[in-house]
């Protein structure tokens, strides 16, 4: 049985987040960005991974909020945009 099987028709929520978990994680790989930008991006992921194993409905929260981060969505200014001293 391959890796995706269990994933190809996702009913629970945690088949749902894992599905999604596994495309932030194939996006992230896939992105033409430095090794040190990859690796803060994956290090995000591994701590969503983290809250999923307690609480599946935050998980799925802030992978929201990662998925729209990495589309261009997030409604979140970056750093650039900030005034000095915050």
């Amino acid at each position: 049985m391959a890796a995706d099987d269990r994933l190809s028709e996702a009913q629970t929520p945690e088949d749902r987040l894992a599905r999604r978990l596994r495309d932030a994680h194939r996006h992230v790989r896939a992105l033409a960005l430095p090794q040190e930008e990859k690796a803060r991006l994956t290090r995000r992921l591994l701590s969503i991974c983290d809250v999923a194993k307690r609480d599946i409905a935050h998980a799925a929260d802030r992978l929201d909020v990662f998925i729209a981060y990495l589309d261009g969505r997030s409604d979140t200014p970056s750093r650039r945009n900030l005034p000095p001293g915050d």
